[in-house]
């Protein structure tokens, strides 16, 4: 029978990828975490990792293995806090997907208040606009454009969001007036590059003028934003990063406006977790307190 310990490796090196990192989190040699992975291997029978220039990542067998694991894991510390009165959970590492926007412009800036209320939670950001896979435990958290529509999940709207058009003074300067929607044919655009974008949500320009003129494509959204800040190019922006920088102005404010969501995801095996409840709670108090921010009503 497999020691219970190794399945705390088995755990820690699924969720860091890497043998260093996992040893650290342990307090042991790198080298104790690669004999107890292939300790567990051996009892089992199976291969659990695969290894690559990238790290560690989970063979079918591992992902079989997974939430299994962390239910022992979850009833170990269960015990222990009913045993010992001390809240076991609140602690460790949980990794959270978002898009980089929110990550930067609103995530990011309030990690101090989180850590004041969890200091033993270290909470790995994921900014990429990508789709991630809770499955596979790409992320114990994510934060989506839309509703997931299969997998074992549990998703809650966090919010609205709202995006308009936006170009610098210097650039608004320096091309001709916009009063209507026809006027938009004679500027430039600023965009992401077409053959890379995985979600649809991010086709902004299509539902605002047919066929602009794009100058510059990136798949990073705060990289269009500097180039509009630049004066590149008009660009589609998120309001709550926009609305707080007056060197970018609205264009048709009025006419011109995109309304998305935010989804809060997680796997079903984690969301009694106490470190990923955490953070979804906090996430979600964040979230309604920068309602009108998010909006774009102020």
């Amino acid at each position: 029978m497999y020691d219970w310990n190794d399945l705390r490796f088995f755990l820690e090196l699924s969720r860091r990828g890497r043998l260093v990192s996992a040893a650290r989190k342990l307090h042991v040699d790198h080298t104790t975490v690669s004999r107890r992975i292939a300790a567990l291997e051996t009892e089992l029978n199976v291969r659990l990792f695969d290894k690559s220039p990238r790290g560690y990542k989970l063979t079918d067998a591992g992902l079989r293995l997974l939430p299994h694991a962390e239910q022992m894991e979850a009833r170990s510390n269960r015990l222990y806090q009913e045993i010992s009165g001390k809240d076991a959970r609140l602690s460790g590492t949980v990794r959270l997907a978002a898009p980089e926007g929110l990550s930067a412009h609103i995530i990011a800036h309030n990690m101090a208040q989180f850590r004041a209320l969890h200091p033993d939670i270290e909470l790995e950001l994921m900014a990429e606009s990508r789709r991630t896979s809770l499955s596979k435990r790409e992320a114990d958290i994510a934060i989506t454009l839309a509703r997931p529509d299969a997998g074992r999940v549990i998703a809650w709207k966090l919010c609205d969001y709202r995006l308009r058009l936006y170009g610098s003074q210097d650039y608004l300067d320096r091309h001709p007036d916009i009063s209507s929607l026809e006027d938009l044919t004679d500027h430039d655009f600023i965009s992401y590059i077409d053959d890379l974008i995985q979600l649809p949500e991010l086709r902004f320009l299509d539902q605002i003028i047919k066929d602009p003129h794009v100058v510059f494509r990136s798949t990073n959204v705060l990289a269009q934003y500097n180039a509009a800040l630049d004066g590149l190019g008009l660009s589609v922006v998120h309001c709550f990063m926009a609305d707080q920088d007056d060197r970018l102005i609205p264009v048709l404010p009025k006419q011109i406006f995109i309304d998305r969501e935010y989804w809060l995801v997680v796997h079903e095996d984690l969301r009694h977790v106490a470190r990923v409840d955490a953070v979804c709670r906090f996430l979600t108090q964040l979230l309604k307190e920068q309602h009108n921010r998010m909006a774009g009503n102020i």
